[in-house]
């Protein structure tokens, strides 16, 4: 399978199209996963401290036989090491359970705002950026005004934000948002998890249409609205089905028949009231 395609960040550097989720995967299972994905053709793999797997996809990682300035790496800051000093040292603790010597793109979770130190976090993020510890650094879960008060106190605009996107919850104002802010919208839980949106008739039907399977539908697509999804799974036909999203585009009227699926059904936490568990 021919690795995705890349995007251009705002620091110049580029992020693949489409990688590998690994939440909520163990050590054992995020080995197995990531090093399968990797043999697939698959270039990004995105994981947190708080999923509790980093050892293990940094043995995947060792264990490639493709060249690590070839590989795309994200990680995240968990909530409770949130604060300057703690995520200088947290991100250490992640680089370390990695077992890599940089990081590619370095993210904070949550903003937590009744917690308050996201932009103490965001400084710390500055910081390690400039020691090329992570290559890029980015948020998770932001909303504009999060990022405002970022841009606002350290004039510092993220890379990436990783927001909760697919069909049913397409948060197309925060994509429009972040576009015109030159920052990528990165897609977690594309294809709504624990979600009936696969079953969708419309799908369906355009999957029949096409030759595809509904997954690849939705993938397409987050493609085509300009964000890069990062859907989990651990078997090799649906890694490879995921990542074959390349070579086909939808029409416009195919889009469009997929804009009433956009009901607003969040399945994940809403920032602003958000408290990590």
């Amino acid at each position: 399978m021919t690795p995705a395609p890349t995007i251009a960040l705002n620091d110049g550097r580029a992020m693949p199209r489409l990688g590998l989720g690994t939440w909520p995967m163990g050590d054992a299972d995020a080995e197995a996963a990531v090093g399968a994905a990797i043999e697939g053709g698959y270039r990004m793999v995105d994981t947190a401290a708080r999923y509790g797997n980093e050892r293990g996809v940094g043995r995947a990682v060792a264990a490639a036989s493709v060249p690590r300035e070839e590989l795309f790496v994200v990680t995240k800051l968990r909530g409770s090491q949130q604060g300057y000093e703690g995520a200088l040292a947290a991100f250490e603790e992640s680089r370390e359970r990695l077992g890599l010597e940089y990081v590619d793109l370095y993210l904070i979770h949550w903003p937590l705002p009744g917690l308050d130190r996201y932009v103490a976090s965001w400084r710390a993020s500055v910081e390690l950026r400039e020691r090329a510890r992570p290559r890029s650094i980015g948020v998770s879960n932001f909303t504009p005004a999060h990022i405002e008060r970022l841009e606002r106190e350290t004039g510092v605009l993220p890379a990436v934000d990783q927001i909760e996107m697919h069909p049913d919850f397409a948060q197309a104002p925060l994509r429009v948002w972040l576009s015109k802010r030159g920052i990528v919208a990165q897609a977690w839980s594309p294809l709504g998890a624990q979600s009936e949106l696969l079953s969708e008739p419309v799908i369906g039907e355009l999957a029949r249409a096409r030759n595809r399977t509904p997954a690849q539908i939705v993938l397409r697509w987050h493609i085509q609205a300009g964000a890069v999804p990062i859907p989990k799974s651990s078997d090799r036909r649906r890694l490879a089905e995921n990542l074959d999203v390349f070579g086909f585009a939808l029409e416009d009227a195919e889009m469009a028949a997929l804009a009433p699926l956009d009901r607003g059904n969040r399945l994940g936490g809403d920032p602003d009231v958000y408290v990590e568990m």
